[in-house]
Parts: C-alpha cells; sequence; structure tokens
C-alpha cells in the first residue's frame, strides 16, 4: 500500500480530530507506517521527525524497547479486569510509585482513561468534597484566562479558548475566570515575577467575593499549553496555594501536558514548593503508548466519602477501562526510565542546545518572543513586531509552517500563530539543529507576504 491508496480509504470512512476535514482537499493526510525513536516513516518511506511528541504523549520515543517489552509482557498476564471490587498488581505498583513521587500530602490515586477525564473526576471530587462535608453552595470554579482542560463538557467549561468552547457555549457551565499571570502580557520592563504578583492580586479579589460559592481553583501550573504556549512565573502558583488555604477553597493541578518532566522538573509544581489538593495526570504518564490518567489527592479528601453506603456519601464514577493493567504496565516502565536514567539532566542539556538554535529569532521582525520553560520552546509570530500586533487568524500562517515543515521532514503543528517544540527527550542536538533549520525556514516563508 502507498499513501496515495491509504488516504483514499482513510477520507472514506474516517473523521479525524480537532481538523476541518475539508482541508484534505488540498492539505495533505499523512498515513504513518511505523515509528522509532523521534521518527514517524509514512507508506511511502518518507520520514518525519516528531517534533511535538504526537500531541505531547511520546516521551522516550517511538516503539521504546523498554515500554514495548513492558505492555507485552502484561498482555501476556492479564489485558483488563473491572476496577470495582477486584485489583491488580500493575495499578497497585502505580499508585505506589506514584504516591512516593508526589507532595507527601497527596495519598490516594484514582484512575481514569484520559486527561479531561481526570479533570472531570478532580472537579466533582472538589464539588462533592465539600457537600459531603456539609458546606453548601461552593459549586463554582475559578479558572484563567487562555485555560484548556480538555474537550469534555465539564472540562471544556473550564477551558478559555474560544476555537474550543464558544460553539457548545449553551452546554457548559460557566466558570469564574480570572485574569491568567500570563508573562507575555508584561509591561514593558516588567519582570515575569511582577506578573505574577499583580495577577495574584486579582484572584484575591476574585476569592474574597466568590470563595463561598467556589469550591476550587484550577490551572495549568506553568505553561498554559493549548491557550499557545502562554508561561508564567512560579511565584504565582506559591501565592494561589496560599490564597487558596486563606480562602478555603481547593487547588486543581492540571499537569496533563506538563508533568513528567516537561518543563524541568518531574512535575510543575515542584518549581513553586506546592503541593495541590489534586493532581491530574496523563499524556506522557504511559510514555505515549495507552491512554491512561491519574487523579491524585489528600486523604482529607478521601475521608470525605469513607462512610456507610446508606450515607450515599460514595464517590460514584467509572469508566470501564479504569486502572487497565496494560496502560498501568506502560506508566510503571516509563517511571522506570526516570528512575535509572538521569533524564532531566539530560533535558536540560537539550533544552539548552533548543535555545541555542532559536536565539537569532529575537531579532527577527515578525517575531515578538521566543519563550521557553523546560523541553517546551515557543516562538510567538506577530504581524508587527512593536507593537505585537497579530496576524488575522484567517490567513492561517501557522498552517504554512506546519506545510514547509512536512515538505521537509518535520512534523509541527503550530498553535495559531505559535511555532512550538516539545519533542521526546531522547531527540538529539543534531537532530534539534535540523528542526530549527526546518522551522525558522518555515517560518521566514509563513511570514513573507
Amino acid at each position: 500500500m502507498n499513501n496515495a491508496d491509504f488516504v483514499a480509504r482513510d477520507l472514506a470512512v474516517l473523521w479525524h480530530p480537532c481538523t476541518q476535514m475539508q482541508d484534505h482537499e488540498w492539505l495533505p493526510l499523512v498515513p504513518i507506517r511505523r515509528g522509532a525513536g523521534v521518527w514517524l516513516e509514512d507508506y511511502d518511506g518518507k520520514r518525519y521527525l516528531d517534533a511535538i511528541s504526537s500531541w505531547w504523549v511520546n516521551l522516550f520515543g517511538h516503539v521504546n524497547p523498554r515500554i514495548s517489552a513492558a505492555v507485552a509482557t502484561q498482555a501476556s498476564q492479564l489485558e483488563h479486569v473491572i476496577f470495582g471490587g477486584f485489583s491488580h498488581e500493575p495499578a497497585l505498583l502505580l499508585a505506589e510509585r506514584l504516591v512516593a513521587l508526589t507532595p507527601p500530602t497527596l495519598s490516594r490515586c484514582f484512575f481514569a482513561d484520559n486527561g479531561s477525564a481526570a479533570v472531570e473526576v478532580a472537579l466533582k471530587m472538589s464539588y462533592h468534597y465539600w457537600r459531603n462535608s456539609g458546606i453548601a453552595g461552593k459549586s463554582r470554579v475559578i479558572n484563567l484566562t487562555g485555560a484548556y482542560h480538555g474537550e469534555t463538557l465539564g472540562a471544556l467549561g473550564m477551558g478559555d479558548v474560544g476555537l474550543y468552547r464558544d460553539a457548545y457555549a449553551e452546554l457548559l457551565r460557566a466558570p469564574i475566570t480570572a485574569p491568567s499571570p500570563d508573562a507575555y502580557a508584561r509591561e514593558r520592563g516588567e519582570s515575569w515575577a511582577a506578573v505574577a504578583q499583580r495577577r495574584l492580586a486579582d484572584m484575591q479579589a476574585l476569592l474574597e467575593r466568590h470563595a463561598h460559592e467556589v469550591c476550587a481553583v484550577i490551572i495549568e501550573p506553568l505553561v498554559q499549553c493549548a491557550g499557545g504556549m502562554r508561561m508564567h512565573h512560579a511565584d504565582y502558583l506559591t501565592g494561589l496555594r496560599a490564597l487558596c488555604d486563606r480562602y478555603q477553597v481547593h487547588l486543581i493541578a492540571d499537569e496533563i501536558a506538563v508533568g513528567f518532566g516537561r518543563t524541568g522538573t518531574l512535575f510543575a509544581c515542584e518549581q513553586a514548593g506546592i503541593a495541590p489538593d489534586f493532581l491530574c495526570l496523563s499524556k506522557g504518564l504511559t510514555g505515549g503508548y495507552l491512554p491512561l490518567a491519574v487523579v491524585l489527592t489528600t486523604d482529607t479528601v478521601y475521608q470525605a466519602f469513607y462512610a456507610e453506603y446508606a450515607s450515599e456519601r460514595a464517590f460514584l464514577h467509572s469508566h470501564s477501562y479504569t486502572g487497565n493493567p496494560l496502560g498501568c504496565a506502560a506508566a510503571l516502565a516509563t517511571l522506570d526510565i526516570f528512575a535509572t536514567e538521569p533524564v532531566l539532566e539530560r533535558n536540560r542539556a537539550l533544552a539548552a542546545a533548543m535555545a541555542r538554535q532559536t536565539a537569532h529569532l529575537v531579532d527577527h521582525p515578525h517575531i515578538a518572543e521566543v519563550r521557553q520553560t523546560g523541553m517546551i520552546l515557543a516562538i510567538e509570530l506577530v504581524r508587527d513586531k512593536a507593537s505585537r500586533a497579530p496576524f488575522p487568524w484567517q490567513e492561517r500562517r501557522g498552517l504554512r509552517v506546519y506545510q514547509h515543515g512536512l515538505e521537509q521532514g518535520v512534523l509541527l503543528r503550530p498553535l495559531g500563530n505559535v511555532v512550538y517544540f516539545m519533542p521526546p527527550y531522547v531527540i538529539t542536538e543534531d537532530e534539534i539543529a535540523h528542526l530549527a533549520r526546518v522551522a525558522c525556514r518555515g517560518i521566514d516563508l509563513a511570514v513573507a507576504d
């Protein structure tokens, strides 16, 4: 089979996510036959460097031998079993490992299927906790401008990216939205830390007015990924934890995209020295192999649900594939790699290489900012550098970068006019140099007219 044959059959039966399918009348759909390391290969034998970790999930390369072997071994023993009233070793071992790796206050693991489901679990647990505790009326959530927390209705309702939520607004429960500490919005001469302090004052004002009706604040620590890779100072997390304690609301840390080393530490919250009340994890949890998510929470939350059956205080939330043994086995193998290899140390060198290869873009007339947090680097394209006036979204400048990348064998998938690098941790410095060359040339072509 070649690419053309595959694509013809695909477009006859499939509906792809986050895609205007009519685009594929002129925009190539790329069928992938195999992967190895940071590379993907199509049916015509062309290779593509996966610069975005296949939607941020792949940590240690495609067809990683350690993870593949763990999944294969598990598949020969137990593929799945109901998780209500039953359990199995991979889930137990994974929960023990996660509890040991996260702050001491996070002592309970609740498994789910994907990131959106994890957010739903945390939202429901928070609301239900206050209800079980006899505190009425705490049913609202505070989110941030530019937030993204998933696509299911509860998670989508906590987002603030119009592209995803506007069409479904009538179905969604409206949050209370606080200004993001996004450092891109800083005043001239203002530091990232100063933006964080200014936005903490805004959050305090909201909590002063609304804490009585708020169950939780939800945040993507350090990087708002789908909102355009917008980044903020860790001081905001430190201050937010203090505010949540002061006003008696929960803190939900959505580390679905930023967990497992993406920001330079195993978990982003470590950089602020805080523990959330709910920690949502997915994506890199299984190294990009299988859908799995987990919400870690405190014993205080757990005890609010622990009662006689007749009390009707149980958390009755379930997914058919909760705690799937294959996913847990992949996750355990992923954690083994972190435990036995200097992953975070290597990532610091790789992050520095990404910074070096893009440093010259700071002076580019159509680039407002090159920003970076750990293994996430973002390049903001603008029509006018001085005013930071954006290109009209209808011009799809980022798509031009994507097209150029495919032509040159690099998978880049910009978020609007934000080009970003978020590669697997097994990328080499030479591959980073190649990635940067292709991206920079694509940017030049995208802003040329």
